[in-house]
């Protein structure tokens, strides 16, 4: 099964994964994170960052939940500062200035975007670009 459902294909009634899976797929990108699932109102993808890293990330024109997987560190959301750890879920609005910091355990995130991620930017001049 494809991980990522793209605009040109037909929507499906369901698509389902399992958390080793979607790991696979997110060490085979190289990259700290990995979209798996794409349609117009929802996106999700794994985030990973490690132990001591800095998080690069920038606002998203979306609202986003995070459910920690695994590790923990502190989260930065505007002005505020919370732990985080295995069983947290964070939501952020859109366009507010949040990041991950003092990681002290490899951090991995199920990242939920509704609308899906970045589908906003275009309605919004000067939005921020992807990491």
């Amino acid at each position: 099964m494809e991980a990522v459902m793209r605009p040109e294909r037909r929507l499906l009634m369901m698509e389902a994964w399992t958390l080793s899976d979607v790991r696979a797929a997110h060490a085979q990108s190289g990259s700290l994170y990995h979209e798996f699932l794409r349609v117009p109102a929802l996106s999700a993808g794994l985030y990973r960052l490690r132990a001591g890293a800095d998080d690069p990330q920038q606002p998203h024109t979306e609202d986003e939940l995070y459910y920690i997987v695994e590790g923990q560190a502190r989260l930065r959301v505007g002005d505020d500062d919370t732990a985080v750890e295995a069983g947290s879920l964070v939501f952020i609005a859109a366009d507010v200035d949040h990041r991950f910091h003092t990681i002290t355990d490899d951090l991995t995130v199920l990242v939920f975007f509704a609308p899906a991620e970045y589908s906003r930017r275009e309605a919004r001049p000067g939005a921020p670009s992807s990491p």
